[in-house]
């Protein structure tokens, strides 16, 4: 049976971060106490803002890109795929991905895309691609890469957005294997019942480009909480239809979003706190990249090896949930 593994994953991250305590000070002068909010709601502490005029999603893809090749001794001209994912892509034409080839130097045979699941969009790239790769002889190794600018969208007026987002790119090498490892299955919910609370460009891109549009984005309230039962009924049904327990899994990497949803999935489930990969109070909220920053940190850190079982988990805006599980 052919399987889809990761070769192979690195990140790229701008070089300033800023700590709790400009935060604190800005949302102070607002007559707001946001402490218990960041720090512990969120789960923030620092977070890496671009702060320069020549960074965006598409340089830090590029960036990340390269030092996943570097790291598999690969070249553009090795993949058959790439695929872009982004919330913020820095062009809508020509497409992110088309450029990276070019960028990377990558053969005419290779097909390139674009994709945009919002938050959710790095799992489900990697989710699309692999299955696709499962299903074409021709692909045997591709590359997907995720970037959001986050902190373009953010609104210096809340603190969910401002003090909550950071900017980072993963890219991570898909390959073809006959080992017994790699991508083993995903789940979807979705329900579109908060389609409208969390918009960007608010009023829409033709409002923003005719200057008639509000830049940031918008964050309407919504009760968190109505993502996680369905959560739990995407869990159980995945790993039994897998023939896996959830104390069986080796690692979670989660939504970085906020570290009070980690907390009440590893509360309802008695897990080992230990098996939780947390980067949020470092990286902040990188929206697409967020689950797979964990992944990579943990490997970096030697607590995910060759062979675990990881379960990733995250939510798009609108809401999107998706899992997937993979053998490592």
């Amino acid at each position: 049976m052919t399987n889809i593994k990761i070769r192979d994953i690195a990140i790229y991250y701008p070089d300033n971060a800023v700590d709790n305590s400009y935060y604190l000070e800005h949302f102070n002068k607002k007559g707001r106490d946001s402490t218990h909010f960041i720090e512990n709601i969120l789960g923030r502490k620092s977070r890496y803002v671009i702060n320069n005029d020549s960074e965006n999603s598409l340089t830090m893809a590029y960036e990340a890109s390269i030092n996943v090749l570097k790291k598999s001794h690969l070249t553009g001209e090795d993949l058959d795929l790439i695929m872009f994912t982004s919330q913020t892509p820095e062009y809508l034409a020509t497409s992110n991905a088309i450029q990276l080839h070019n960028k990377l130097n990558g053969k005419h045979s290779t097909l390139t895309m674009d994709t945009n699941a919002n938050c959710a969009g790095m799992l489900v790239a990697i989710d699309q691609a692999s299955r696709y790769m499962q299903a074409n002889p021709f692909i045997q190794r591709a590359l997907v890469v995720g970037s959001d600018y986050n902190t373009l969208m953010a609104n210096p007026d809340e603190e969910i957005s401002y003090a909550n987002f950071g900017d980072a790119a993963c890219a991570v090498i898909l390959e073809k294997t006959n080992e017994n490892t790699g991508f083993i299955d995903s789940i979807y919910h979705t329900d579109s019942v908060t389609y409208s609370n969390t918009n960007f460009p608010r009023t829409g891109l033709s409002n923003t480009i005719k200057g008639s549009g509000e830049q940031t984005m918008q964050w309407i309230p919504f009760d968190g909480s109505i993502a996680m039962p369905p959560t739990y009924q995407m869990f159980e049904t995945m790993l039994s239809r897998n023939n896996l327990s959830i104390n069986e899994l080796d690692a979670f990497c989660f939504s970085q979003f906020s570290i009070a949803n980690i907390k009440t999935i590893k509360e309802h489930y008695q897990l080992d706190e230990d098996k939780f990969m947390y980067i949020g109070d470092r990286f902040g909220y990188t929206g697409t990249t967020s689950p797979l920053l964990a992944f990579y940190d943990g490997i970096e850190k030697g607590r995910i090896n060759r062979g675990d079982h990881i379960l990733f988990w995250t939510i798009g805006g609108g809401f999107q949930l998706v899992a997937m599980l993979l053998k490592y």
